[in-house]
């Protein structure tokens, strides 16, 4: 990873991604040449499925790249496997209905790089976000901090321990959890004088799952969420790709569908209303 963005631009530009491809190097949803970025660049693989890889845009160079890639996929799916047995005790339910839902385990990866900015204060590296997945494993790659979350309002420095995986909850798993787990919301800021990097393995659920709360966590009847089929679920946050806040009004449309879904079957109004409201906190 670090010999990859050490290259020159024009190598690197050589997996640039393409229209209607979320894979390969550069920036996510880049859709207006006025639009400000995020200060960083950006490395972004499908991993599993192995037949879903497109390997245009897997670097052979250093040489020992798609195998170590590879391999850390392997890894990562193993150590994913046990933390959702460990999350589906700590929940009460059986194991099995958690990895059935992530059966196959698809996985995405996205390695990035920050340069450093001397006007640190002015740019951030990655905009303050939820992840819409199940589980993301952050790996740390340098010793420059830069992960924030935010909690009460306010940002507060996540430092990650040496060698040591960041576990983020998604949103999937908080509408799974019937929002036992929060999808917290986090951003990346930039060093002045320092680069940073860092790799994220997101898990996801099988394509044809479906998304709503396990019907052993719901109690007297009170769904947080309905429930809706995996693939329509990213439909209607691909529907606004294009826009410039893509992400929180895709969050904000498929929460409202499954509010009002909810409701039409017989939930507490007030009280899904209010859940609707603590969840819209999470965008950018």
């Amino acid at each position: 990873m670090i010999e990859f963005f050490k290259q020159p631009l024009e190598a690197k530009k050589t997996y640039s991604m393409v229209p209607g491809n979320l894979q390969g190097y550069g920036q996510l949803f880049v859709v207006s040449e006025d639009q400000k970025l995020d200060w960083a660049d950006m490395l972004s693989l499908v991993l599993r499925p192995s037949d879903s890889r497109d390997m245009r845009f897997w670097p052979n160079t250093p040489a020992s790249f798609r195998d170590s890639i590879d391999r850390y996929s392997s890894e990562a799916a193993k150590v994913v496997s046990c933390l959702l047995r460990f999350l589906a005790m700590d929940m009460g339910v059986q194991p099995e209905l958690l990895l059935e839902i992530f059966r196959g385990q698809p996985q995405n990866l996205r390695m990035t790089y920050y340069p450093p900015c001397r006007q640190a204060d002015k740019v951030v590296g990655l905009s303050p976000h939820t992840d819409g997945t199940g589980l993301t494993l952050l790996l740390q790659v340098n010793d420059v901090q830069g992960l924030q979350i935010r909690k009460d309002g306010k940002w507060i420095a996540v430092n990650a321990l040496d060698g040591a995986f960041i576990v983020n909850c998604g949103d999937i798993l908080e509408i799974l959890s019937n929002g036992k787990y929060r999808s917290i919301e986090h951003r990346a800021v930039v060093h002045p004088t320092r680069e940073r990097m860092s790799a994220a393995v997101f898990h996801h659920p099988r394509h044809d799952a479906t998304v709503g709360p396990l019907s052993e966590l719901v109690r007297d009847g009170r769904s947080r969420y309905s429930s809706m089929a995996f693939m329509d679920f990213r439909k209607r946050f691909r529907r606004v790709v294009g826009h410039p806040h893509a992400q929180r009004l895709a969050f904000e449309y498929v929460l409202e569908r499954l509010w009002l879904n909810a409701h039409v079957h017989g939930q507490e109004p007030q009280q899904t209303r209010y859940r609707l409201c603590c969840l819209r906190r999470v965008t950018i």
